[in-house]
């Protein structure tokens, strides 16, 4: 006997909980004498057979289950209490009373099982961003954020740069005081110069009204201002100043993107909401009252902007907040509520691999949802670490799923017993090395290029088959196994490498085989 499935006798609805073969007689047990004492409910015992025949005698089943003569205390079993399931392999009797109705829905044969995708894109309002469009038909944009003073001319150029050219299609920079203002149009300049035309989004809070007032070549070289609903003022002063904001915006053409983050959520809002709901009859939590204090703080300065005179086509909004399951909500409460674009982020992510794995597990979700139109992974960096991992964590995010793709993808195995030699790894780091000193040209002289897997395996056991399903696999030999590394091609088995030269044997295939299907007249 393999195992049990639960059965939901309330509706007849099979739940397909499997329960551990070693559970099996205690669940029995305690399902038949939940139908005794009229408790609606049932488990149904799988047989696996071998060859799918049928299982008619009832005496030879109950003596192979043994224990229907205790559970059932003396109740006498009649044909038209049981009915039959049949699954692919497998022959199951589900045994109820009969005034429960445990008809299962019959599957004869191998059933086609779609492969998971994405919901459809919600449909939102295109917004240009210095050239860069985000939502609308346009592809998922990946942005970043500068971590520099922003008065030091120099550093900030080195950064954005630096982040431009490791992919990231925006750059946010903060401008929080004149120095930093009158710094962004000599910092736009000097990236013009290096050929860069990444556009630039100034980041405001509490006075983003005057800096952008006092330095107009500021408000012209940006092409997007981010402000804070929560700061932008407070009491009667808040409409104001906000408003000062969006008609710079509007007279200089450029975009606005309202930012809602519950560390300074606009406190009159909150309050209010507060206020109303301990008056209702049948009150919210506090957290999901401030979470609907996030989306109506976003949606009302929206709508005030474009009061105002700004466009739909001119306003991104985000609702920022720092646990997983929270920003799941707000977002999905939001993209239900607008047709806004969105600008997707988990604030305060963290530091490392938390920063990571929070950051991919919030936006993940949502974009599966097809919620988003523009993402940032905001890591806290290492003491003097590389800012552009956020701008690689964006990328993998979005290429792992499948929404756009990059640079090709390096697969490699963990490693186990089998591989104590670290040939393999070495060889997935010089191969991955390789691809990304590459791939500057190779955009240039290989369209398509990036959507190449490669995968470098360490041991028979997966290697082959992983390799096949590669454009272009290496399968080393693990521990024990024959000094041979057969090379598969669009898989099929192509060449095999022996002796020391592997590496370098191997990435000159990889050099050949770009060459030959993508035309890259940059090979080497």
């Amino acid at each position: 006997m393999a195992g049990a499935v639960a059965c939901n006798t309330s509706n007849g609805i099979h739940t397909g909980r499997v329960l551990a073969p070693v559970a099996v007689r205690t669940s029995m047990l305690t399902a038949m004498e939940a139908v005794k004492n009229r408790l609606r409910a049932i488990i149904i015992p799988v047989v696996k057979l071998s060859s799918g025949l049928t299982l008619r005698n009832r005496e030879w089943f109950r003596n192979s289950v043994d224990i229907f003569p205790a559970a059932s205390g003396g109740h006498e079993r009649t044909a038209s209490t049981s009915r039959k399931l049949t699954l692919p392999g497998t022959l199951a009797t589900c045994e109820a009373m009969k005034e429960v109705d445990c008809t299962p829905l019959a599957v004869e044969g191998p059933v086609e099982t779609p492969v998971a995708t994405a919901a459809p894109r919600n449909r939102t309002v295109a917004v240009d961003i210095g050239g860069v469009t985000i939502g609308g038909d346009a592809p998922i944009v990946v942005q970043s954020m500068t971590n520099t003073d922003t008065a030091d001319i120099e550093a900030t150029v080195a950064q954005v740069a630096a982040l431009a050219q490791a992919g990231s299609e925006i750059v946010r920079i903060t401008v929080d005081r004149a120095e930093a203002a009158a710094a962004v149009p000599h910092i736009r300049d000097k990236l013009v110069k290096l050929g860069l035309d990444v556009p630039l989004v100034g980041d405001f809070h509490y006075i983003g009204h005057t800096l952008l007032a006092d330095h107009p070549a500021c408000a012209a070289a940006l092409a997007k201002y981010r402000i804070n609903p929560g700061n932008v003022g407070f009491g009667q002063k808040r409409d104001r100043q906000f408003g000062k904001i969006v008609e710079t915006a509007i007279r200089h053409g450029k975009a606005i993107r309202i930012g809602a983050n519950w560390g300074s959520l606009d406190q009159a809002l909150l309050t209010r909401l507060m206020d109303d709901n301990a008056k209702a009859e049948a009150p919210l939590s506090a957290a999901a009252v401030t979470r609907e204090a996030m989306v109506q703080s976003a949606l009302l300065s929206a709508h005030q902007a474009e009061a105002i005179g700004l466009g739909r086509d001119r306003i991104v909004l985000s609702a920022k907040v720092s646990q997983v399951q929270d920003l799941i909500a707000v977002y999905r409460m939001l993209a239900a509520r607008t047709d806004h674009a969105l600008h997707l982020g988990l604030t305060e992510a963290g530091m490392g691999s938390k920063g990571v794995v929070a950051s991919s597990a919030a936006l993940g979700i949502l974009l599966q949802d097809g919620i988003g139109d523009t993402i940032r992974i905001s890591l806290t960096p290492e003491p003097g670490g590389d800012r552009t991992l956020e701008v690689k964590v964006c990328q993998e995010l979005l290429q792992t799923m499948g929404f756009r793709a990059f640079v090709p993808i390096v697969a490699a195995c963990p490693g186990c017993g089998r591989t104590t030699s670290t040939l393999f790894q070495e060889l997935a780091k010089a191969i991955q090395d390789h691809i990304a000193e590459r791939m500057p040209v190779w955009k240039e002289t290989c369209p398509g290029v990036e959507t190449m897997q490669v995968a470098v395996m360490g041991c028979i056991v997966n290697g082959p088959g992983e390799s096949k399903h590669a454009d272009i696999g290496i399968s080393l030999p693990g521990t024990g196994e024959t000094p041979a590394a057969p090379v598969f091609i669009d898989g099929k088995k192509a060449m095999t490498l022996r002796g020391p030269d592997i590496a370098d044997e191997f990435k000159q295939i990889v050099e050949d085989y770009v060459a030959r299907r993508f035309g890259g007249a940059g090979a080497v």
